[in-house]
């Protein structure tokens, strides 16, 4: 391969990227250089006779069409245009360079590195689909080093989501569209009459039948194809299940340990009754090979519960999905949350969660990480969420994450379009890559690893408390549905948002505060920060005065 910048164009450093890719294809390459005029181009090619000749050109639009222009004719008067020539530039002097019969490809940046190997070892792209994994596994080893990209979408509108799931996979910027369905999808599927149709598309896409999963499945059947997911179902999560994964190919099963019940009013099931069903479709999924995600710690710390609870409820998900049987578990870590939380101290606190949940690895379980930026965190203003985001993806790369799960920067303001999406997965995918491009270790910093330890020393207080509540005779206390429901009655596991709600397991007496960055258990009388040893010790004082 023959590569030159022509004209006065001097910018060489993307041309140099593809021939390193070049050569992994297999090509000897020569390189001219920056500015060469088209003559000596011409020259070169008939003295190297290559069989594929490279041109680039970053400068103006208009004078590009000149140069390239110009280039052309030299190379039909030459008699050389028989062999194969490929541009690459900005995409205003691609859109010029494709309307030129010389070029048989132009390439813009923003296909990636894969398109252009892919050229180069001479892939059709209508052939490409078989070099795309279809299983989370594989998936995350074809993409490394990078993390695969996930994003959630889903309009109100069906016809809406069906044409923006093809678009984002045409754009192959994300590896896996995670549908997000209505709330009367999610909790009334199989029980329609009881819907409330004023509320169809509300937080998300309507969805009725199966059949409508298996055509929003085939509209993603292009690109990249895009493994695909769903936000999982309020109730009867196991028949939700089986539909997701005979309609959608399911990549993953999202299931919380507590939550969708009284405890936060998603559902009318107990905190016991959702234990128990939670252990059930865990070991569904765990039967059938479908990896599990246990959507729990990051729940609790949106209802600002205090940072040791964060990482405790991370482990016993984990636990619990590991005691299911699950051989590959999804760990999310959502960054900033609460938005208060300071980067060092989030930090410090994700670090504290995969120490205990990676704990558990072996043979028969295998942790991938997932990061994301927070619910509540982004900016309004769209253009401040933009470097929110950047930045927050930035942060998350030092967890070394499998899964970066991207929250597009208009999630603040509205949901966010297919287009919306396809500019966020591009920005994540350029912190991604400046990250690897060489990092400083922010995972060494002092203050983050003392509040790691200090994390960690407070969560097996809490831990050693909650198995203090298991009846005699139960073998693992943090996988017994009555130990944990206990544990939340009596306000060990417990959070400000619990207040004023009627259900009989919840207390809502923790009052929690941002300190530092770091969230908090605070006495309610004297706002003083309370050790974990402090707030448990009273807790357990109580509830024995009680019974």
């Amino acid at each position: 391969m023959l590569a030159a910048a022509i004209g006065d164009c001097v910018h060489v450093a993307g041309l140099h990227v593809v021939i390193r890719i070049a050569r992994e294809a297999g090509f000897e390459t020569i390189m001219l250089g920056p500015a060469v005029a088209p003559e000596r181009v011409v020259d070169a090619i008939r003295e190297h006779d290559p069989d594929l000749v490279a041109i680039s050109y970053r400068l103006s639009p208009q004078a590009g069409a000149n140069v390239l222009r110009h280039f052309q004719r030299l190379v039909q008067e030459a008699g050389l245009s028989r062999r194969r020539f490929v541009f690459g530039g900005t995409p205003p002097v691609c859109r010029i360079a494709e309307r030129l019969p010389l070029f048989e490809r132009a390439f813009d940046g923003t296909e990636g590195p894969e398109a252009v190997l892919a050229y180069f070892r001479g892939v059709p792209l209508e052939e490409r689909q078989v070099s795309w994994p279809q299983t989370l596994p594989e998936r995350i080893a074809f993409r490394a080093p990078e993390p695969i990209i996930r994003h959630h979408y889903g309009q109100p509108s069906f016809e809406e989501t069906l044409e923006g799931v093809r678009l984002l996979a045409e754009s192959e910027t994300l590896d896996v569209i995670s549908l997000g369905v209505d709330q009367n999808t999610q909790e009334h599927f199989f029980h329609p009459e009881e819907a409330d149709p004023k509320q169809d598309g509300a937080g998300g896409v309507p969805v009725r039948t199966p059949e409508q999963f298996r055509a929003l499945y085939e509209a993603s059947r292009t690109g990249n194809y895009p493994l695909m997911r769903s936000y999982a179902g309020t109730r009867n999560l196991i028949r939700m299940a089986e539909v997701l994964h005979e309609t959608i190919n399911l990549a993953w099963g999202a299931i919380p340990l507590t939550w969708y019940s009284v405890l936060d009013g998603r559902s009318d099931r107990s905190l016991r009754e959702t234990i128990l069903e939670a252990q059930e479709v865990m070991r569904w999924h765990a039967s059938r090979g479908i990896p599990v995600e246990m959507n729990e710690s990051h729940h609790w710390s949106l209802r600002d519960a205090h940072d040791t609870i964060a990482v405790v409820m991370a482990y016993l998900a984990a636990r619990n999905a590991k005691a299911a049987g699950v051989r590959h578990y999804v760990a999310q870590y959502m960054f900033n949350t609460p938005p208060e939380t300071s980067f060092a101290m989030d930090l410090a606190k994700m670090l504290a969660k995969v120490e205990l949940i990676e704990s558990l690895q072996d043979e028969t379980f295998e942790v991938f990480r997932e990061t994301r930026v927070g619910l509540r965190s982004h900016p309004p203003n769209l253009d401040e969420a933009k470097g929110h985001m950047a930045a927050s993806i930035f942060l998350q790369m030092a967890l070394k994450p499998h899964i970066l799960h991207v929250v597009a920067y208009s999630e603040a303001d509205h949901a966010a379009t297919a287009p919306e999406i396809i500019e966020s997965c591009r920005i994540a995918r350029g912190v991604v890559r400046d990250f690897l491009g060489g990092a400083p270790d922010m995972t060494a910093d002092p203050r983050v690893q003392a509040r790691k330890e200090e994390l960690l020393a407070e969560a097996q207080v809490l831990l050693d408390a909650i198995a203090s509540l298991a009846p005699p005779g139960v073998e693992d206390p943090f996988t017994d549905a009555d130990t944990l429901t206990r544990a939340v009655t009596i306000g060990l596991l417990d959070t400000p948002h619990f207040a004023g709600n009627p259900a009989p397991e919840v207390r809502g007496e923790l009052v929690t505060q941002p300190v530092d960055g770091k969230i908090v258990a605070v006495d309610p009388d004297s706002g003083r920060i309370l050790t974990e040893r402090e707030r448990v010790d009273r807790i357990l004082q109580r509830a024995s005065a009680r019974s």
